[in-house]
């Protein structure tokens, strides 16, 4: 009994299927997006608290897209890159890690869609109501939008988890690149219609209240733009809301398709490899496209660099 239990708490993980020719390129590869995440957000976090004129509601709500994306490539990053050059038979991982692994995994992907809607709720104030903007969008109340985005996340993600970490198991293999909510209630033989019914809802209240605020909001924004004749009010507004539609539109993308491959079993090896794109690629893309689109965070970087030369 002694020792079942400890083969319980012992998880096998599947992990990449990555070949030993594949491995150098695959591990480099990996290393060095996982050290442009880092840099870049870090550094545009760093660029917005340093820099006073930067100190204003849409780059200080900014900055938690990009503390949760580094948050998220190193929970999923590094444990991959150790796993690359580990045999797929001496992949190991203890079940409490796996459950703390499922819950940042998980975490991330909801703050992702949290901190859109108030950023999405930013721009609304801005543009549709720009005399009562500075009233409304206050310290105070970028304090309470970005407490509230990562305590909703939070609520929901740890009652998800804490289901399917509820459960008996009988099973100890993990099919999959990393611990996710659904590798967690697959180890069990129990009944797990609750955790899927709750998983499900979970993922479509939260997504589907960031799509319905992204747009109506949006639809708003047309509205006004439209109506208005002011050519630099309109050119600012299509500037700062093409930028957050481009980032929101990837992190749709990369989410879904991981979705869509669940449908085609003899793809399996594409739905490991796409479950790692939503830690991967807006991680890396969010601060290049605010960078590049936002007039006065680029004008900040370029004055950085001047600087130095």
């Amino acid at each position: 009994m002694d020792n079942i239990t400890l083969n319980m708490e012992i998880l096998q993980l599947e992990g990449l299927n990555i070949s030993p020719d594949s491995s150098v390129p695959a591990f480099i590869l990996l290393l060095l997006i996982y050290i442009f995440i880092m840099v870049t957000n870090i550094c545009l976090v760093a660029l917005i608290f340093m820099e006073r004129s930067l100190h204003e509601p849409m780059y200080l709500l900014l900055c938690n897209m990009s503390i949760n994306d580094v948050f998220g490539a190193t929970t999923i990053i590094p444990p991959i890159l150790i796993h690359v050059f580990t045999p797929v038979s001496r992949r190991y991982i203890s079940y409490n890690e796996c459950v703390i692994q499922a819950f940042c995994a998980h975490f991330h992907a909801g703050v992702s869609h949290t901190v859109i809607t108030i950023m999405t709720l930013d721009r609304y104030v801005a543009i549709c109501s720009p005399l009562r903007y500075a009233t409304i969008m206050t310290n105070s109340m970028v304090v309470k939008l970005s407490v509230s985005a990562w305590s909703v996340a939070f609520l929901l993600i740890v009652t998800v988890i804490g289901l399917s970490a509820c459960l008996s198991r009988c099973r100890n293999s993990i099919y999959n690149p990393f611990c996710d909510n659904a590798s967690l209630f697959k180890l069990s033989c129990e009944n797990v219609l609750i955790n899927h019914i709750y998983g499900l809802g979970t993922a479509s209240v939260t997504m589907g209240c960031s799509l319905g605020s992204v747009i109506v909001t949006y639809l708003r924004i047309a509205m006004v733009c439209l109506s208005s004749k002011n050519k630099t009010l309109n050119s600012k507004a299509l500037q700062t809301c093409t930028t957050h539609l481009t980032v929101y539109i990837i992190l749709l993308l990369s989410g879904n398709i991981i979705i869509i491959l669940h449908r085609f079993p003899h793809l399996s090896e594409e739905r490991k490899l796409a479950s790692i794109l939503p830690h991967v690629v807006p991680p890396s893309m969010n601060t290049v496209i605010y960078g590049l689109q936002i007039k006065a965070v680029r004008q900040k970087i370029m004055t950085l660099f001047n600087r130095k030369n």
